[in-house]
C-alpha cells in the first residue's frame, strides 16, 4: 500500500472515529432518532468507501505481484471472496 493511500485511509478512519463519538454525544444528548440514523448512515458510507478503497489497493497488488503482470484464477478468486465478504 502506497504511503499516500495509507495516509488518506488513516485520515478518513480518524474522521470516523470523530463521527463516532458525535453519534454517542448525540444519543446521550437524547437527540432525535432521525438525527442520529443520518449520522450512522454517513459512516456506513465513510466506512464502506475506505473498504472499497482497500479492496481495489489489494486487487492491484495481486495482480502486479505476479511475474507477468497478470492475475491467476486463485488470485481472482481470492479478490471475489474478499469482495463477497466484504459486501455481505
Amino acid at each position: 500500500m502506497s504511503d499516500n493511500l495509507r495516509n488518506d485511509i488513516l485520515m478518513r478512519l480518524k474522521t470516523i472515529k470523530g463521527h463516532i463519538a458525535g453519534i454517542e454525544k448525540m444519543v446521550e444528548e437524547a437527540k432525535s432518532c432521525e438525527e442520529v440514523l443520518l449520522q450512522i448512515a454517513a459512516v456506513k458510507a465513510s466506512l464502506e468507501k475506505v473498504g472499497m478503497s482497500i479492496i481495489q489497493e489489494h486487487a492491484k497488488e495481486c495482480i502486479l505481484a505476479s511475474e507477468d503482470g497478470k492475475a491467476t484464477y486463485e488470485d481472482v478468486q481470492r479478490i471475489i471472496n474478499l469482495l463477497i465478504k466484504f459486501a455481505k
